[in-house]
């Protein structure tokens, strides 16, 4: 008997976790809009509360709408299972909080979003976790900061805002090595155009409020569980290798194997913190997917072409874009995304900081606001918004210097898009 072959992305994108409703047939995942659910009976409401059988309870911590989202995005990046919670930071925070104690720490990326860098510095502190910051064109600077205390890595798979390719390949076997396991966060990415546990990530996070939903209506997150990582080598997660007293001594890693790691973010995680996602944008998010490879495709055929034309543009002074040939990130992008480097990049003016507010004031077509992943071109200024909590040295490090202009290239026509920043750039 011949296997069945694997669905191709586009497929997965569709169907994946989806089935027509067996109550009434409907062939779109319904909306069910519901804080609980109703027992079978007093046996089945105990397997429930003791993780003995998997079903619904109490919408904070799973709901059917949701479970379709959570399956789906698990398929298409090739983890074992995932959770959505309601934005990419608490996707970050509920990562963490299963991995770390009081006095732990984790080594990151200096290229990240300048949230994660904000959050990272300062709300972790409440929880005493500490960041240890590496390069990521430095490689050695990832060993270097790795200590005693260090339980993960975090990096971007393509940085925000600068448009860097991070060698995940080569970042996994240091993490491999320090046995701690590596965090990506995909969101620019997608995995239409990179799948991290391919190079050896173990859990991959995501803002599905970007690119997944990709409308800009919803917000969302959701966490990706590899089921590469061996919870039970060491004691180092406790979490996870340890019995668990709210479960009667279970212990996790033991129980639920492969994809324990999603299951203690569910049941110690969202359970306690509750940062759930509402089934109405579990909804629109999953819609929002089925088209994800039709957008990605044409979001990074028409950055490609801008970037191009910008940087022919006398007025730029630079464009960062790993799509181009000349861009010294032009290497890791043909490797780890060969359909195409992302709708997201950044570009100076020769006029610098005030030569780059006059060009978002003068855009007409390009919407100025602070988000990426929409089927509108966005553009924004990070150094006076979304990355303004950071100091002048840390701007210029995570690629948002004063000169700095990001835009996140939508679906519209590429010439007409070109044709608002010509006539921007002329005004400015």
């Amino acid at each position: 008997m011949s296997e069945t072959p694997v669905p191709g992305f586009s497929t997965l994108a569709v169907h994946a976790g989806a089935k027509p409703d067996p109550a009434t047939g409907a062939r779109a995942t319904p909306i069910y809009q519901t804080t609980s659910f109703v027992f079978d009976d007093v046996d089945h409401a105990a397997s429930l509360f003791g993780l003995q059988a998997f079903g619904n309870i109490y919408t904070r911590i799973t709901n059917p709408t949701t479970a379709v989202l959570e399956e789906r995005v698990a398929a298409l990046e090739g983890g074992t299972a995932a959770l959505g919670v309601a934005s990419g930071h608490a996707a970050e925070f509920l990562t963490f909080h299963a991995l770390l104690t009081p006095g732990d720490e984790f080594v990151a990326s200096t290229k990240l979003y300048g949230g994660s860098i904000n959050q990272f510095n300062h709300s972790y502190k409440n929880f005493g976790w500490t960041p240890k910051w590496a390069d990521p064109d430095d490689l050695s600077s990832f060993e270097a900061a790795i200590g005693p205390r260090t339980k993960a890595i975090f990096i971007e798979s393509i940085a925000n805002p600068g448009g860097v390719i991070v060698d995940i390949e080569a970042i996994a076997k240091i993490a491999k090595r320090a046995r701690v396991p590596l965090i990506v966060d995909n969101t620019l990415a997608t995995p239409y155009l990179m799948k991290p546990i391919d190079y050896g990530a173990d859990i991959v996070v995501h803002s599905a409020t970007k690119f997944l939903g990709g409308h800009g209506n919803s917000l969302g997150g959701v966490v990706v569980d590899g089921g590469t990582f061996d919870w039970l080598a060491d004691k180092r997660y406790p979490m996870l290798s340890e019995p668990r007293p709210e479960y009667n001594g279970m212990v996790l890693g033991e129980t639920f194997g492969n994809f324990a790691f999603a299951i203690a973010l569910r049941v110690l995680g969202l359970r306690d913190l509750g940062p759930a996602l509402s089934p109405f944008n579990a909804f629109m998010i999953l819609t929002g997917v089925e088209t994800l490879p039709l957008r990605m495709q044409k979001h990074s055929d028409n950055a490609l072409a801008i970037a191009e034309h910008l940087s022919n543009h006398p007025a730029v002074k630079w464009v960062s874009y790993p799509g181009l040939p000349g861009d010294r990130y032009h290497q890791l992008a043909k490797k780890y995304c060969p359909k195409g480097a992302g709708a997201v990049f950044t570009f100076g003016l020769t006029g610098g900081y005030d030569a780059g507010l006059a060009l978002v004031k003068n855009l007409k077509l390009f919407s100025h606001l602070a988000n990426v992943g929409d089927t509108r071109s966005l553009v924004i200024h990070p150094a006076s918004t979304t990355h303004k909590q950071l100091s002048d040295a840390q701007k210029v490090t995570a690629g948002a210097g004063p000169d700095v202009v990001r835009v996140s290239i939508g679906i519209e026509d590429a010439a007409d898009l070109i044709a608002d920043l010509d006539q921007a750039l002329a005004a400015s």
